[in-house]
């Protein structure tokens, strides 16, 4: 049985998909970010067309490389890496810099001190500078957020956050029930996580949010599939 004494290992699962502009930045900060465990770092890029592939070539000798034949989406991304993972800790990291990897010893807090399997970065609780954007997508988030909590139970104050924690025992019960392969994810793991009555903790994080010119790719269409998502994993789906 897993212990909090050995969880030594952090694997920090990077989605990618055309983001030449900020790869080798994140990869530099995840690689420096301070932390007293191992990392293993695994990249899954989703059919990128730019070239985010080239470079992920450059870091194939030191981290673990994977490349989609195609598009499939962050889901299918996210699932594949979490299935290669073999740490005894998981965290999502997205590849826009958006997040900030120096907060990882934060995040992981609540699974070390014994109290949390799953622990979210939320950006509204949070005491961290954080960028103003847009208000449609605050709107949008509360209202995914407010729509999964009624479905789940949950009191949580930000699904749609990249960071989130889990620990080898809560993966492997809700990684062979995820099915989403696109932004339904975020929605979809939530629902799993209430389905196992794994215990979650919410931890403010700073977040700097890009524009669409920077290369934010969530639009409208991506919140209005993730409201019938949550209606799908919560009613329809099994643990």
């Amino acid at each position: 049985m897993q212990t909090i004494a050995t969880m030594n290992k952090l694997s920090i699962i990077i989605p990618v998909f055309n983001e030449e502009k900020t790869l080798r930045k994140i990869l530099d900060l995840v690689e420096k970010s301070p932390l007293n465990h191992e990392k293993e770092i695994i990249l899954v890029d989703d059919g990128s067309t730019d070239k985010s592939r080239d470079i992920l070539k450059e870091y194939a000798g030191r981290h673990k490389v994977i490349f989609l034949e195609k598009n499939c989406g962050k889901g299918a991304a996210l699932r594949r890496g979490f299935a290669e993972a073999t740490g005894d800790l998981i965290i999502i990291q997205d590849a826009d810099l958006e997040y900030d990897p120096n907060e990882y010893s934060l995040l992981l807090q609540p699974i070390l001190s014994g109290d949390a399997d799953v622990v979210y970065g939320s950006r509204f609780i949070t005491a961290f500078p954080r960028r103003t954007l847009y208000f449609s997508h605050y709107l949008a988030n509360k209202t995914i957020s407010f729509l999964s909590n009624m479905f789940t139970g949950l009191n949580i104050s930000d699904t749609e956050t990249c960071y989130k924690v889990f620990t080898r025992r809560a993966m492997d019960q809700i990684l062979p029930c995820l099915r989403s392969n696109r932004f339904g994810i975020e929605v979809e793991l939530t629902a799993q996580i209430a389905k196992h009555q794994l215990k979650v903790y919410e931890v403010g994080i700073s977040y700097k949010g890009r524009t669409y010119k920077d290369g934010k790719k969530i639009n409208w269409k991506d919140g209005l599939a993730a409201i019938w998502h949550i209606i799908r994993f919560n009613l329809f789906t099994k643990k």
